[in-house]
C-alpha cells in the first residue's frame, strides 16, 4: 500500500473515531439508548466515579438514573486520536455537569477532564472496548446565587482534588464513589499512559 492510501485510510478512521466519541455524548445525555449502544463493542467496559463495570451494566444503569431524574450532561472540546492498525487511543478534552441535592442546596457541579479510550477496529467497525475519564480539576456553585452552601470539609477531603465536590455530590446522593481515579497528574494517569502504549503495540487490556 503506498502512502497515500494509507493517510488515506488513517484519516477514515479518524473521522469515523471521531463520530463515534461526539455520538457517545450526544446518545448517552439524551437517552437514546440503543444507539448508544452501537458505540461500544460487546466486552467494553466503562469506569467512571460512580460506576466501574461493562457497557451492557453501565447502560442499564444509566437507564435506571435516567428514570430517577438524574441529571449529568457532557460536553466535548479538541480530540487527539492515536491509530496503530485496527487500535487507537483517544484523549477528547470534556467537561462532566451534574445537577443534584448537596446538602439541602440545589447545586451544580462542573469537572473538567478528558475521555482516555481504547478502542479497535473490528469487522470493520471502530468501537469502544475501555473508557477511563482523566478528572483534572472540578466546582460546585448553587443553582440560586442567593443560597448558602455549606461543605462537610472532612468529606471533601476524602477525594482526590481533581474531582472532589463532584465525588461530594454523588455521595450525597446515594452513590459510591471511587476514590482514585486518575488525575492531571501522578502515578494513576501514568499508569494509564503506560496502558495505552502497551494497548497500540498490541498488548492486552
Amino acid at each position: 500500500m503506498d502512502a497515500a492510501a494509507t493517510t488515506d485510510g488513517h484519516e477514515a478512521d479518524r473521522r469515523q473515531i471521531r463520530d463515534l466519541l461526539e455520538n457517545w455524548v450526544v446518545w448517552r445525555d439524551a437517552g437514546h439508548w440503543e444507539q448508544f449502544r452501537q458505540v461500544w463493542h460487546p466486552d467494553g467496559h466503562m469506569m467512571a466515579t460512580w460506576f466501574q463495570g461493562s457497557a451492557e451494566e453501565f447502560i442499564r444503569v444509566s437507564q435506571e438514573g435516567w428514570a430517577r431524574g438524574v441529571s449529568i450532561l457532557h460536553f466535548l472540546g479538541g480530540i487527539s486520536i492515536e491509530v496503530a492498525g485496527d487500535r487507537a487511543i483517544s484523549q477528547t478534552k470534556m467537561t462532566i455537569s451534574q445537577r443534584g441535592d448537596v446538602e439541602g442546596v440545589a447545586c451544580d457541579v462542573v469537572c473538567t477532564g478528558r475521555f482516555y479510550d481504547f478502542l479497535e477496529k473490528r469487522n470493520g467497525r471502530w468501537g469502544i472496548v475501555l473508557r477511563q475519564p482523566i478528572y483534572e480539576k472540578d466546582r460546585i456553585d448553587p443553582v440560586s446565587p442567593a443560597a448558602k452552601l455549606e461543605l462537610d470539609a472532612a468529606l471533601l477531603a476524602r477525594f482526590p482534588e481533581g474531582y472532589r465536590h463532584l465525588a461530594y455530590m454523588q455521595t450525597r446522593i446515594g452513590y459510591t464513589v471511587k476514590p482514585d481515579m486518575p488525575g492531571l497528574k501522578g502515578p494513576a494517569v501514568d499508569q494509564l499512559y503506560s496502558r495505552g502504549a502497551a494497548w497500540l503495540s498490541g498488548a492486552k487490556l
